[in-house]
């Protein structure tokens, strides 16, 4: 579409206008509140701030997570020069580009381990890897220093990366320059290969690292194919929320909703493929440097953790999301999507809490709550800023009309 052409969804709201003014304060001041709530909770245990770090982490990684996974969505579409997408991809990119926002998160996780605070990891105890001779030969990896450097390597790659996308997706909404899409589709494959790496490594360091003696080759496509399934619920849900508020009603049909629901519906067998892969294996191996990672998770209360987690990631929604008609009604479809984004943050509780004690067992504590609560609505107030006055459709994209014009058969 070449500049100073008129857009085909014109008649179209396509913009937030003043309700992103209105929403925006409301979202920070909340997320502020609860955060200052879960950290006065924290300090009243006595512990140390124990197990607020774990809590912090755990909430933590899930918020990135649906960041990283509408990420990935962007990247994949230009990968693939998908046009049914168009339509939504717009949202996929504002609720990805909040790198900043999580960068600034991800303080009160990096500075107490730069300060010598090694209530998360092992591995940043100089007197326990003194003593064992597996953590002294992982030293080289993981260690203080070269930890920070990763974690600036990591936030500084996703910030090139939203800001690449982003920024050249406006600008086309105000030039309609088609050679924008273009450059976009060249850097999706050098953009996908970065994106693997450091979501690969950010996992292994902020997650699997919390038991320095276990490891297991594919953890980062597990967390990844969690990322996925929240980061997709995420943009039906946004989509179906902008909608119920009489935007987009034009942009956005039945039909991307069938495919959003597809994608999802996939994601969910990957994720239990990759979930029974990395089972299966340790299991038969029957190696106990190996089976100390599940051994923990089914006991101390644990088992049924581990067991909702199967029913309720993978095959209760399997069956639920199944069928064509669901994928096709927003209500049914938008039920599915909360459903999976409740049980995807029960499966980073169940990755990182057991780490908290030798003894733990699963506790739902307020702490947990208001972490999230405060964490997620940062996160939502940053999208909304980050949406502005922007229109929340690429209006001057080339394939915009094959995206509205879209059929599934």
């Amino acid at each position: 579409m070449q500049p100073g052409t008129t857009s085909p969804i014109s008649g179209d709201r396509v913009t937030l206008d003043v309700a992103g003014a209105r929403v925006f304060p409301i979202l920070a001041l909340v997320g502020l509140a609860a955060l200052a709530v879960g950290a006065g909770l924290g300090a009243i245990r006595g512990d140390g701030f124990v197990y607020f770090l774990h809590s912090y982490l755990t909430n933590y990684i899930y918020v990135l997570s649906i960041a990283l996974g509408t990420l990935f969505f962007v990247l994949i579409q230009h990968a693939t020069r998908a046009g049914w997408s168009v339509a939504v991809r717009r949202i996929a990119e504002l609720l990805a580009a909040n790198v900043p926002l999580l960068c600034l998160l991800f303080l009160p996780i990096l500075v107490p381990i730069l300060l010598g605070n090694h209530a998360l990891y092992e591995w940043t105890d100089s007197a326990a890897v003194a003593e064992d001779h597996l953590l002294q030969h992982k030293t080289p990896y993981l260690n203080v220093p070269f930890f920070g450097i990763r974690c600036v390597l990591y936030f500084a790659i996703w910030w090139l990366l939203t800001r690449y996308f982003l920024g050249r997706s406006v600008r086309q909404d105000e030039s309609g320059q088609w050679t924008l899409t273009t450059s976009m589709e060249r850097f999706s494959g050098p953009a996908l290969l970065l994106f693997a790496g450091t979501v690969t490594f950010a996992s292994i360091d902020w997650v699997m690292s919390l038991e320095p003696r276990w490891f297991s080759t594919i953890f980062g496509i597990y967390y990844f194919a969690g990322a996925i399934v929240g980061g997709t619920a995420m943009i039906i849900l946004a989509a179906v929320m902008l909608q119920a508020s009489g935007r987009l009603r034009m942009s956005i049909t039945t039909e991307h909703y069938h495919d959003l629901g597809k994608l999802l519906f996939g994601f969910v067998i990957f994720w239990g493929y990759i979930a029974f892969s990395q089972y299966l294996l340790i299991w038969y191996a029957n190696i106990p440097e190996e089976t100390v990672y599940f051994l923990a998770r089914q006991t101390n209360g644990w088992s049924p953790v581990s067991l909702a987690l199967l029913v309720g990631h993978l095959l209760i929604p399997f069956f639920g999301l199944l069928p064509r008609a669901v994928k096709r009604r927003k209500g049914p479809l938008a039920f599915w999507c909360v459903w999976l984004l409740v049980f995807h943050w029960l499966d980073m509780y169940w990755l990182v809490m057991p780490n908290y004690a030798t003894d733990a067992e699963p506790t739902l504590e307020l702490i947990d709550l208001f972490l999230l609560v405060g964490l997620a609505a940062l996160y939502l107030a940053s999208a909304v800023r980050m949406a502005g006055a922007r229109p929340l459709v690429p209006v001057h994209d080339p394939r915009l009309g094959e995206s509205l014009a879209f059929e599934n058969f």
